[in-house]
């Protein structure tokens, strides 16, 4: 994959990250690294490397994109001739693969915006395969997951199937004289 490709899909990514629903605009990458770090980068620099017309980044740049995509540096880069991630076992890419994938529910499922949240919630996690696994211990302890709704969500929460419901005051009597 070229450095122009992967820079593409790094801002659609982010736009959906973001909650955008779309790429972000070179203009609006501009502006979100400049508040989110501190340093600018010209519109112009990243329509050269979007285009091709810059295949290479200065270590300066590599860094600061790098580290505002939240990327290893090594992945702006151009990929040697016949490489293939999935040839790699590496947590990280499982990791990415995952986040990449969650992103994908999120997009497919955003006429439902609790559910796009909450999966982008998800991938936006450091650890979401962590978060899926203590989702499975939460599903298998039985009640858990409605007792934690209850306390976290209870606008959300459906009543517990064995709660009282509260009993009606009666209507007070007028005194007899």
């Amino acid at each position: 994959m070229k450095l122009k490709d992967k820079f593409g899909y790094l801002r659609e990514v982010e736009g959906s990250l973001r909650g955008l629903n779309r790429a972000m605009t070179q203009g609006e990458l501009v502006q979100a690294i400049q508040a989110e770090t501190g340093t600018s980068i010209s519109q112009s620099y990243l329509s050269q490397i979007e285009s091709g017309a810059r295949p290479h980044l200065t270590n300066t740049t590599r860094l600061l994109l790098a580290r505002f995509f939240k990327v290893h540096p090594g992945y702006l880069v151009d990929d040697p001739e016949g490489y293939h991630a999935e040839l790699q076992s590496d947590a990280r890419v499982l990791e990415d693969k995952l986040d990449l994938w969650l992103i994908s529910g999120a997009e497919r499922f955003r006429r439902d915006p609790a559910l796009s949240h909450a999966l982008l919630t998800l991938a936006r996690h450091p650890d979401s395969c962590k978060c899926l696994m203590l989702l499975e211990s939460i599903l298998e302890t039985p009640g858990l997951a409605d007792r934690l709704m209850q306390a976290l969500r209870p606008q959300e929460a459906p009543a517990p199937k064995d709660a009282v419901p509260p009993k009606e005051a009666a209507p007070k009597r007028k005194k007899k004289s």
